[in-house]
């Protein structure tokens, strides 16, 4: 028997709910996630609307949502947990990453390694 698959990011009922909406108002398709190369530390959160999924982009539902992490930052955000945070000085998403290793001071960068298999 085949253990199921985890999740390559989960998001919390906050982020879930932040999602639905932006994509109610939006009507574009879906939300895809990611990371590119930039930034002091190295490395940076991106989401942009797709209309579609690349084929290789790994299709995520959780709760009641269903976003793309894109196919090449994958091994980046696996375990990454999506959430979403209102203080009385901004609103934003805000991503948990276990492979994150170091963050710039402005907390717009990060440095990321690659997930590995567990032994």
């Amino acid at each position: 028997m085949t253990r199921p698959r985890p999740k390559a990011i989960t998001l919390t009922p906050a982020a879930a709910e932040r999602v639905k909406a932006l994509m109610a108002r939006e009507d574009k398709g879906y939300l895809r996630v990611g990371v590119k190369n930039g930034g002091c530390a190295g490395m940076e959160y991106v989401m942009s609307y797709v209309a579609e999924p690349d084929p290789l982009d790994e299709r995520v539902e959780d709760q009641g949502v269903e976003i793309v992490v894109d196919a090449s930052s994958l091994l980046f955000m696996l375990g990454c947990q999506l959430d979403y945070e209102v203080t009385p000085l901004h609103a934003k998403f805000v991503f948990r990453n276990p492979n994150e290793t170091d963050a710039c001071g402005c907390g717009e960068s990060v440095t990321l390694v690659p997930a590995t298999s567990e032994a």
